[in-house]
């Protein structure tokens, strides 16, 4: 604060010195300006005494006005400590009395709320214990109604299950029996099977059997596919020699020999030892012993085409070439192995190897051979018969028409039929209303009938 008005009091002086500078400058300009040095010399002492007066009076004022501003600080401080020592003491006697009010009406008010609390918890113990009674009622009624349809349940459940179990074991016992009768019935097929298999085992461990078991498939295949006249068995191919065929196929003869036939030999050979050991071998996995065993079928199926070339076939007599029977597909696949095997029999000894399948293939083709031949040989009574047939077609033409005509006259007399039926039924539906006199019917009966007539 003294700084502040210190600095306002130096510039008051200072513009105070200015203005006086400005008048003495202007109070002067009319002196000489020899006297203006030394004049302003001495009005510069004069101003410079002033100022310092003037800063010394005001400084000491300020010193005093502090002094005087500090005592009025301290003694207003007191002032306020004393008045803050009041209030804090009054302060302090009000708070304890409000404290002391609100104690007791706190107390008061803990009183109320424990009699409030022992009310509610008297209704409390008085509404749990209702709730109580009446919630062991409630539960003493669900749990009788509980049982009593526990009971029932118990008793429906019962019936099904003891339902539902006879049901069930008498469809189990029922298919149990059935099962054990089918695998009855199946233990005795299984035991004509192994009868039979036995059978066929004995059979086909003869020789003499196998032959026969080759032939009746061979035979079957022929009869199957062909007539009985256009093949034979135990044939004779070569004349003079006493080897027989099992079984030939008649292929007519060329040009003027035509009634002769060309006999085609075909032979059924199954080599079973050969081929059983080289199964066995292949299910015991000994390449040693599969490779020695086809070997040896193989070696057997040469020695069969070798003989079947030098006993049945001769040319013209027979074909050029001789069919070798074998009469399982496995036993053909397995030859068809060997590679060149057929190109070689076919070859050298002309025999053409054949199994079930493709025997029956090549039958079906001789089979479609000998209808052509057939055709060609009865080629000129096709056409007599085909014209046989233009002359009966001609005549069924005439016939044709007639009846056409015919039914023509009988649709008319139909129709005339259904024109006299409608006339008799007008007639009688007039008779519902029957008339006194029976003598007007007659002739509406004859006039009706005229006029259909007359209309037709």
């Amino acid at each position: 604060m003294s700084a502040e008005i210190l600095i306002l009091v130096v510039l008051l002086f200072t513009v105070a010195n200015l203005l006086l500078g400005i008048f003495v400058l202007s109070r002067l300009q009319a002196v000489r300006q020899e006297s203006i040095g030394e004049q302003l010399n001495n009005f510069q002492q004069a101003i410079g005494a002033k100022l310092t007066q003037e800063f010394r009076q005001s400084r000491e004022e300020d010193q005093n006005r502090s002094a005087r501003l500090q005592a009025q600080l301290e003694s207003g401080q007191k002032n306020l400590q004393d008045l803050m020592r009041g209030s804090q003491k009054d302060a302090t006697d009000s708070l304890v009395k409000t404290v002391g009010i609100l104690g007791s009406q706190l107390e008061l008010n803990l009183k109320k709320v424990d009699e409030r609390l022992v009310k509610l918890t008297e209704s409390n113990e008085a509404s749990l214990a209702q709730l109580s009674d009446r919630i062991d009622q409630r539960l003493n009624k669900l749990q009788d109604s509980n049982e009593q349809k526990l009971d029932q349940m118990r008793a429906v459940v019962d019936e099904k299950l003891q339902s539902t179990l006879e049901k069930r074991l008498g469809e189990s016992f029922k298919l149990v029996s059935e099962r054990l009768e089918a695998v009855q019935r199946g233990l005795g097929e299984m035991q004509n099977l192994a009868t039979g298999v036995d059978n066929l085992k004995k059979v086909l461990s003869n020789v003499k059997a196998r032959g026969t078991w080759g032939e009746v498939q061979l035979e079957a295949l022929l009869s199957e596919v062909l007539t009985p006249d256009q093949f034979d068995r135990n044939v004779k191919t070569i004349s003079g020699s006493n080897d027989f065929v099992e079984f030939a196929i008649k292929l007519p003869g060329p040009g003027a020999d035509a009634q002769r036939p060309v006999w085609l030999p075909i032979d059924a050979k199954f080599p079973q030892e050969d081929y059983t050991r080289l199964l066995e071998a292949s299910e015991l996995g000994d390449d040693e012993g599969v490779r020695t065993h086809h070997k040896k079928l193989i070696g057997s199926i040469r020695q069969f085409a070798k003989d079947i070339a030098t006993k049945y076939v001769a040319p013209p007599a027979t074909t050029d070439f001789a069919i070798l029977f074998l009469p399982t597909e496995g036993l053909y696949a397995e030859v068809l192995r060997e590679p060149g095997l057929v190109e070689e029999l076919q070859q050298k000894y002309r025999v053409v190897l054949a199994g079930p399948t493709s025997l029956a293939a090549i039958l079906n083709s001789l089979r479609m051979g000998f209808r052509t031949l057939a055709i060609e040989k009865r080629s000129s009574e096709v056409w007599q018969t085909l014209a046989q047939v233009k002359l009966e077609f001609g005549k069924f033409g005439d016939v044709l028409l007639k009846v056409k005509k015919q039914l023509d006259t009988a649709s008319r007399s139909i129709d005339e039929t259904g024109r006299r039926s409608r006339a008799i039924e007008k007639s009688l539906r007039a008779v519902e209303e029957l008339p006194e006199s029976n003598t007007e019917l007659l002739p509406g009966l004859n006039a009706s009938l005229e006029l259909e007539s007359e209309g037709d």
